[in-house]
């Protein structure tokens, strides 16, 4: 695909987190809740603003560049997933260029979409990200962000083997939701656990995201966790 190059000063030294060398083992997807596409472009390359990705998506598909793979973005802020904190040293960042829920949030145009699944498809098979390890914003700072949001069809891209999803046909959730929601990635220990349901929901059940741990929810997370089954370390 053509990528095109729009450098971002905004980018540091990848951080080992622990002992060993750094292994870039996630992939964050976000929206960029700003219009037009040109004033998030231009926001992440302000040296001013210190945040950047390492790609940019506009709604009409055309992809830049903005961070190379191998530094450190500035696109997770705080945030943790399966014990990690430094989100940052060990993913890649994707935006989104979207309104977001404040400026007039729609879906996301197939273009988007179809750019996305090709640019997400190559980092999935140059970095040992597992299915489970491509998150959005929300999942990983689940107080601060809800981005990318409902609207993106994570369904979709897990059918392009970008990521998960539970399926049509689960089994019934009956173990301690806050356990389940801790064994999967999500960090329980610091946020209330109504605000983890409502992130994991609006994830993978973007038709409900009220809080609520009924059977569908619970019933997903089970069969996401059945998917995952064997896989313990964040790599």
């Amino acid at each position: 695909m053509k990528i095109i190059d729009r450098r971002s000063p905004n980018h540091g030294e990848r951080l080992a987190e622990g002992v060993g060398d750094v292994v870039i083992d996630m992939l964050v997807i976000h929206y960029t809740g700003m219009v037009p596409d040109a004033r998030a472009l231009d926001w992440m390359c302000d040296p001013a603003s210190s945040v950047s990705a390492h790609y940019f998506i506009d709604e009409a598909g055309a992809v830049c560049r903005l961070v190379p793979e191998d530094r450190r973005a500035w696109h997770a802020g705080v945030s943790a997933w399966r014990g990690a904190t430094d989100i940052n040293s060990r993913s890649i960042g994707i935006e989104l260029s979207n309104p977001g829920h404040e400026f007039g949030y729609r879906d996301f145009p197939q273009a988007q979409i179809d750019a996305l699944v090709t640019l997400a498809s190559g980092i999935v098979s140059r970095h040992p990200i597992s299915p489970r390890n491509v998150v959005g914003h929300s999942d990983i700072a689940l107080v601060r962000k809800i981005d990318p949001g409902e609207r993106l069809p994570w369904h979709h891209l897990a059918a392009a083997g970008i990521g998960l999803w539970p399926g049509e046909s689960v089994p019934n959730g009956d173990g301690d939701i806050s356990t389940m929601l801790a064994s999967y990635g999500y960090d329980v220990t610091h946020n209330a656990l109504t605000d983890v349901i409502t992130a994991f929901q609006r994830h993978f059940r973007p038709e409900r995201f009220d809080g609520v741990a009924d059977d569908e929810t619970q019933a997903r997370l089970a069969n996401l966790l059945t998917l995952v089954a064997g896989d313990t370390a964040i790599s």
